[in-house]
């Protein structure tokens, strides 16, 4: 039985760099790369020590599941790491944004993320992990970014609660909760001519770092990952402020 990684958004940023490195949490005798664009996918065969598969598709198109199943059917690998890592988000007002990008964002975000781990689950055995993208965002509201971390908080609930029924198959959750991160996620979040609604980033972090914690959490069995101390104070204060009080500090802070 093959011995695989299923790691989607791997044509860019944290995705990307999970598939770059996943030789740092063990070996595999196929990785099996997801995204929507099949030359970039191609292109990581060059850069991992293990035989990949790229499967071009758009994880918004309800019909990629049926196809993803269809493969795991056809090939009944051994899931031993599932990487969710594809997503995207609008920094823009929901009344401002076409109604279509928001559903969109809860197709890729929340929907797809949910397929892929009740589809990779019944091929999965004991000591396997699955390891979901979310955000900091998923801690609070956060207006102008609403649909996003909304989505994001589905991720995180969904990942814990998850890694508490899977436990008795010795499967583990962990939700991965990064700042923000210097990757191509802001070219699609901010349309070229706009005004930028986020004028102040408090810190910038690498997908390098983020993903280092990430593979040094999975192995400690951690339900959420976060590198870096403004990320973690952020996240402890949103718990202790009110909602209200949270999103004026916000909206001061960008100037809205």
């Amino acid at each position: 039985m093959k011995k695989i990684a299923v790691i989607t958004g791997a044509s860019s940023g944290i995705g990307k760099r999970f598939a770059e490195t996943v030789s740092d949490y063990d070996a595999f005798d196929e990785v099996w790369v997801v995204a929507r664009r099949a030359g970039r996918l191609e292109a990581l065969k060059e850069t991992l020590p293990f035989p990949v598969r790229p499967i071009p598709m758009d994880l918004a198109d309800r019909e990629s599941y049926a196809r993803y199943a269809g493969l795991l059917e056809q090939e009944k690998p051994q899931i031993t790491l599932l990487i969710n890592a594809s997503g995207y988000g609008k920094f823009r007002a929901v009344m401002d944004t076409r109604l279509d990008t928001n559903l969109n964002m809860v197709d890729v975000n929340c929907k797809a993320l949910m397929a892929l781990c009740q589809l990779s689950v019944p091929y999965m055995p004991e000591g396997a992990q699955i390891i979901n993208m979310a955000s900091v965002a998923a801690f609070q509201p956060i207006p102008y970014i609403d649909v996003y971390a909304a989505t994001k908080a589905l991720v995180l609930s969904y990942s814990r609660a998850l890694n508490r029924e899977l436990r008795p198959r010795g499967i583990r959750v962990m939700a991965v909760c990064p700042f923000w991160t210097k990757t191509e996620f802001f070219d699609r979040a901010v349309r070229e001519g706009e005004e930028p609604v986020v004028k102040k980033y408090v810190a910038m972090y690498r997908p390098e770092d983020i993903v280092s914690r990430a593979w040094r959490d999975a192995k400690r069995g951690k339900e959420i990952s976060q590198f870096g101390f403004i990320a973690r104070a952020q996240t402890a204060l949103v718990k202790l402020l009110p909602h209200k009080a949270v999103m004026n500090i916000w909206m001061r802070q960008q100037k809205l």
